[in-house]
């Protein structure tokens, strides 16, 4: 999964190598050097925190700096080869501007000293890397992949889901948007049959046979449909840990959550809308004790918003199943150029695995009779459904 770090846009390219440096290692003394460099600011205590192959840190400055209200931000240090795209860092960046000032619960970049959203350092190691750096406001919430989420907040992520997505496509219009036409992204789900050249990581068992499958079914049934599918930006990475969440009102005997943070805007590339609704299904169902169950709630959520139509549906199961390939290869893949990582990369394959062989087994049809059905209560019934 792409997690709370950047994503692995080189990684298309098949150039391995570049991957296996690119990532920053800056130590805790250097960060704080660094925001007081950068940003002017005093840092009281810095701690690392877990990312695919960029650094992130949480960082608390002293009361002393003018923090604008804010104490406490996430540093970022993207990894170099995607430093080496300022416009495209700029897009997202400037994609949670405008989110957060629409309502999204997104963070904001703390601008530079002079005036800039990032910038641009080298590393203390061999080569000269560069690497872009930004500090965005800390949001505050428990991941939900910590809790047991209820129908409840399934639902209201898939109405997140579109309804971010729907806003991104309609109303943001900066001028680095471009940027975000990423074709060869290995992370846009457009882009499954892109995993051929990763399976090797898998090795010889029968993991590797149903990614595949998945690969195979997906050049075949879905590849020729996707100009047929409604275009929009995606987020590209609702997973379960960028999603934060709050306690909020208490509805029946089940405790509520409200989102209060979306991180991750790394992923971010020109897509289609069928798209967010399986990325968002499939990472809800990493941590679920009912995975197979979750689907039909996320869906109502998201079709509540933007009703899928009937080629879009007919993609979903595939589509989700592809983001399982997507997630479970590239963190195998990349476990092994980052062995030290193994423990952050390898979060979604600890069930992962499991959900995938399940929906391979029960087949399309009985998946879907399961999300669709469920979808469809809603419909009939929304305020009960809505309220498990």
């Amino acid at each position: 999964m792409p997690g709370a770090g950047g994503g692995v846009d080189a990684m298309a390219s098949g150039d391995r190598r570049q991957r296996e440096a690119a990532k920053p290692a800056f130590g805790e003394d250097e960060v704080a050097e660094l925001v007081a460099e950068v940003f002017g600011l005093k840092a009281a205590w810095v701690r690392p925190l877990p990312s695919y192959d960029d650094q992130n840190f949480h960082v608390r400055v002293s009361s002393g700096g003018e923090a604008e209200g804010a104490e406490e931000y996430v540093l970022k240090i993207t990894n170099s080869e995607d430093s080496r795209q300022p416009a495209l860092i700029e897009a997202q960046t400037q994609a949670m501007v405008f989110l957060s000032a629409r309502g999204f619960p997104a963070a904001t970049p703390r601008l530079t000293k002079d005036g800039s959203i990032m910038a641009l350092r080298a590393g203390s190691g061999s080569g000269n890397k560069k690497y872009m750096v930004r500090l965005l406001t800390y949001l505050p919430g428990t991941p939900v992949a910590k809790i047991a989420a209820p129908t409840q907040l399934l639902y209201d992520i898939g109405k997140l889901a579109a309804s971010l997505d729907k806003a991104l496509t309609e109303e943001f219009h900066h001028p680095s948007v471009g940027s975000l036409h990423r074709d060869q992204f290995i992370w846009n789900l457009a882009n499954v049959p892109l995993l051929d050249q990763y399976v090797d990581a898998l090795g010889q068992k029968e993991h590797r046979d149903v990614v595949q499958w998945v690969i195979q079914q997906f050049k075949e049934k879905v590849t020729p449909k996707i100009s047929s599918f409604r275009a929009c930006v995606n987020h590209g990475d609702l997973n379960d840990h960028n999603i934060l969440v709050v306690p909020g009102s208490p509805r029946g005997a089940a405790p509520q959550y409200c989102v209060s943070g979306v991180l991750d805007f790394s992923d971010m590339s020109y897509g289609c809308y069928v798209f967010e609704a399986a990325i968002a299904i499939m990472y809800m169902m990493v941590e679920s004790a009912e995975p197979l169950g979750v689907g039909g709630h996320v869906l109502a959520g998201f079709e509540s918003v933007l009703p899928l139509t009937g080629a879009e549906r007919a993609a979903l199961f595939l589509l989700v199943s592809g983001r399982f390939a997507q997630s479970l290869v590239m963190a195998a893949h990349t476990a092994l150029l980052h062995p030290e990582n193994m423990e952050y990369l390898m979060v979604t394959a600890r069930t992962g695995w499991r959900h995938l062989m399940d929906m391979y087994a029960l087949g399309q049809e009985a998946v879907e009779k399961t999300w669709f059905e469920t979808a469809a209560a809603y419909v009939r019934q929304p305020r009960e459904v809505g309220l498990q």
